[in-house]
């Protein structure tokens, strides 16, 4: 119904299918929001903030002594890095219809739910286009709904592709940055992709099993994690396993 000639049916048929995939896609717990999180350390070993509720007491005493507080009595906030950013790299350069597409929407909602600031999502063929880019908030049905919309067609540059994963997640702060790419990784244009592949921190590819023979190759020749799909339903397993391990 996301192809319908009609364009309301098609639009309503989008926003529909967005709301269904992102309670699908709800596998394992969020991770924290925002740009890091807030957390309480010592101002001998960290800097920040003077946090004035949990450094009041030595604060107090040091006063009543008529002496300067020492670090180690000090507590100061900071902001921590997130743990883990996202990619998400989705080829369109086939056909988009049923599985593929339905699969695709899962992958960008369970992205959303796992890391809901700190993720990028982009779709490619021979040209990239950025649906959600890194350090820029949108609200995940709109992603989805973008998803839904796509039409495959055209040649695949899978080098293009993981060039811009990397451009992303160069903007992150997370200690982990891993990439995950929706494809048969079967590229027929542009440079040898396994050059971009291995200048990643860290890469996963989920490919569907009925099509996986050069997928699987190119897991092996760069060290890429590789998930094979029966259908779109595994697509939420597929990403507790990654970014639970």
């Amino acid at each position: 119904m996301t192809g319908a000639t009609d364009e309301r049916l098609r639009a309503l048929a989008q926003r529909l299918a967005g709301r269904l995939v992102l309670d699908l896609a709800r596998s394992g717990p969020p991770r924290a929001r925002g740009v890091g999180k807030l957390r309480r350390r010592s101002a001998a070993v960290a800097t920040g903030d003077l946090d004035i509720e949990a450094s009041l007491d030595a604060l107090l005493q040091a006063r009543s002594m008529g002496e300067a507080p020492t670090l180690d009595d000090l507590v100061v906030s900071e902001w921590s890095q997130p743990d883990t950013a996202l990619c998400l790299v989705v080829d369109k350069s086939g056909s988009m219809g049923g599985d593929r597409l339905a699969a695709a929407g899962l992958a960008a909602a369970a992205a959303a739910w796992r890391a809901p600031i700190d993720h990028s999502v982009i779709a490619f063929n021979d040209k990239v286009i950025v649906i959600k880019s890194q350090d820029a908030a949108r609200h995940a049905e709109r992603v989805v709904d973008d998803i839904f919309g796509l039409r495959g067609h055209g040649p695949t540059d899978l080098d293009f592709a993981l060039t811009t994963a990397r451009a992303q997640l160069e903007r992150s702060r997370a200690k982990r940055r891993l990439t995950i790419l929706l494809s048969d990784c079967r590229a027929t244009v542009g440079t040898d992709p396994l050059l971009a592949a291995r200048m990643l921190d860290e890469l996963a590819i989920i490919a569907p099993t009925d099509d996986a023979e050069e997928a699987l190759a190119f897991a092996a020749a760069t060290g890429a994690d590789i998930t094979l799909l029966d259908g779109p339903s595994g697509v939420a397993a597929a990403f507790a396993r990654l970014l639970d391990r």
